[in-house]
């Protein structure tokens, strides 16, 4: 029973709760590309009902990141590393978008009080990163592009980079866990890139976008020599 000012759990929060665990799961590399489940597992597992399990799996098909099967239930999407590239690419054309459009509208700097969240994220990404830490640096990851997505674009954009990033972690978690020198690969320029946004230098930050961009191509044709090997 809810109490005095408590939220209470709804259908279609109890949905998105389930959605964001098993993202989290997928996420975290406890269910691992290509394995198979279904809904009364999963519903057996978070101990609920199946419909909003399935509701959440749908929506999670949605996204691009489960693949349903009528007759063996869902199973978690398999990306290859030509996916990877297309999703560099298109995060790639898309910021570059972004930073065309501010600089066509005037719109060269982001206010600095706004960003200052922002700005936190970035430092305790760029530790993680600089660290090797994935299970840290993906969950400030996420959320520093995502909260930056809000400053400076429109909704419908930060939602689909948010979406497109995802996709790319869920590809690169298992890769990058067993990576010998998984720093080497992980991008650490969070601080540099919201330095260079508060003051307008739009270049400087796209040089460091593209200095990204460039590193995970890098890392693609690394991931293509060890599986041609």
């Amino acid at each position: 029973m809810s109490g005095p000012g408590s939220t209470p759990v709804t259908r279609s929060t109890l949905r998105q709760q389930i959605a964001d665990a098993l993202r989290d799961e997928v996420l975290a590399g406890r269910l691992q590309p290509g394995q198979e489940f279904t809904v009364k597992q999963i519903a057996d597992q978070y101990g609920v009902s199946a419909t909003p399990v399935r509701e959440a799996l749908v929506d999670l098909s949605a996204q691009g990141l489960l693949e349903s099967d009528h007759h063996r239930g869902f199973r978690v999407h398999q990306f290859t590393v030509a996916d990877f590239r297309d999703m560099v690419e298109t995060r790639s054309l898309v910021i570059d978008g972004i930073i065309q459009h501010a600089t066509r509208e005037g719109r060269t700097t982001v206010n600095a009080a706004s960003v200052a969240p922002v700005r936190r994220r970035a430092e305790e990404a760029d530790r993680a990163a600089r660290g090797g830490d994935l299970d840290i640096l993906i969950g400030y990851d996420l959320r520093f592009w995502r909260e930056l997505g809000t400053i400076v674009s429109n909704r419908y954009i930060s939602d689909f980079l948010h979406q497109l990033r995802v996709q790319i972690w869920v590809f690169a978690m298992p890769h990058l866990r067993i990576e010998p020198d998984v720093r080497r690969w992980l991008f650490s320029g969070y601080e540099d890139l919201v330095n260079a946004l508060v003051v307008g230098e739009l270049e400087v930050a796209r040089g460091v976008l593209n200095s990204y961009h460039q590193l995970s191509l890098s890392w693609a044709d690394r991931l293509d020599e060890r599986f041609t090997s």
